[in-house]
């Protein structure tokens, strides 16, 4: 069965190179949600634009640019992985307006208001005070929303993140995280949020990070799938997919980078800390994209129909970038 669905990853952060294209490809993976941006401006976010052009240059034949939601289903017909830009951060925006619509032409699909700290838009989610959406941050909503550029909340605060909610005319996404009910991390989402975000029309996608997971690198399949199940019922089984988190092959210096970009002059663990700094382990049935047909068999063993499992291995993703990437008439 895992061979005919279109499956797509919300978000993935690996070392790319034509061994992880492969990868993806023998897992079945339709399309991919790519980080280019953690802290970039709009100069160096150009650069990482550039090293995709020439990634597709060099790997026509594994991979492709996703533009439309229609380029995944006909990357699913040649069997290449569709790729699809997005950025961690809204770094690349700098505090230009007009620079959303510059990207979102440039096919910046998805754009996180805030990576873990206050940003111009909105309150990361390590910050002690939220103070919600600011007047900058409602503006780059509309534009957002305006242009067909999806606003994605994984890393940013409550407050913050149910304002997103509330205040985008246009579904939003958190496109890797987990619900704290099973594991209280700091970048997990409270029933409240999922509740709004549900109602609202948005997405959640499942993060296989080990710092978002009950038991960490030792969670279970099992455990997992519980997990999706209870968020279905939460959500409905239409908000719901994956979107693994997977960072690949990654040096240490890209850790140190995600968790501390430019803002400190000391080391910022993140979820880790000084005597747990390294990357985690992955999970002994999820350490690599050829791994994700273990998850589509966990979801049918949990008692989801083929319906379902298909909609939640990229189904959803595929209709809710049907509709948020259209722009605005």
């Amino acid at each position: 069965m895992h061979n005919e669905l279109i499956v797509i990853d919300g978000l993935q952060y690996s070392h790319w190179d034509r061994g992880i294209f492969e990868q993806l490809r023998e897992g079945g993976v339709t399309a991919v949600h790519v980080t280019i941006v953690y802290h970039e401006n709009a100069r160096e976010t150009l650069t990482r634009l550039g090293e995709w052009n020439l990634r597709f240059e060099q790997h026509g034949d594994l991979i492709m640019p996703v533009r439309n939601a229609g380029d995944i289903r006909r990357a699913k017909a040649l069997g290449k992985v569709g790729i699809i830009f997005g950025a961690q951060n809204c770094s690349p925006i700098e505090d230009e307006i007009a620079l959303i619509e510059v990207f979102r032409e440039l096919n910046l699909m998805i754009m996180q208001l805030t990576y873990n700290n206050q940003s111009l838009l909105a309150t990361g989610c390590y910050e002690s005070d939220d103070s919600g959406l600011t007047r900058f941050g409602k503006q780059v909503v509309g534009e957002m929303n305006r242009v067909g550029m999806i606003v994605d909340m994984s890393h940013s605060a409550e407050r913050s993140t149910l304002e997103a909610i509330e205040y985008s005319q246009r579904p939003i996404v958190i496109s890797h995280a987990n619900p704290d009910f099973f594991h209280e991390a700091k970048r997990n989402k409270s029933d409240k949020v999922l509740q709004a975000l549900g109602e609202s029309g948005g997405l959640l996608g499942f993060s296989l990070y080990p710092f978002h997971l009950k038991n960490g690198s030792d969670c279970s399949l099992d455990d997992f799938c519980d997990m999706v199940a209870r968020t279905a019922d939460i959500m409905g089984i239409e908000q719901i997919g994956i979107g693994t988190d997977l960072c690949q092959d990654q040096p240490l210096s890209v850790l140190e980078w995600m968790r501390n970009g430019r803002w400190s002059k000391v080391m910022d663990y993140g979820e880790g800390s000084a005597a747990n700094s390294q990357w985690p382990q992955p999970l002994s049935w999820f350490r690599d994209s050829r791994d994700f047909p273990n998850i589509t068999a966990g979801l049918l063993k949990r008692g989801f129909s083929a319906e379902d499992v298909a909609r939640i291995m990229g189904l959803n993703w595929l209709n809710f970038l049907d509709q948020g990437l259209q722009p605005q008439g």
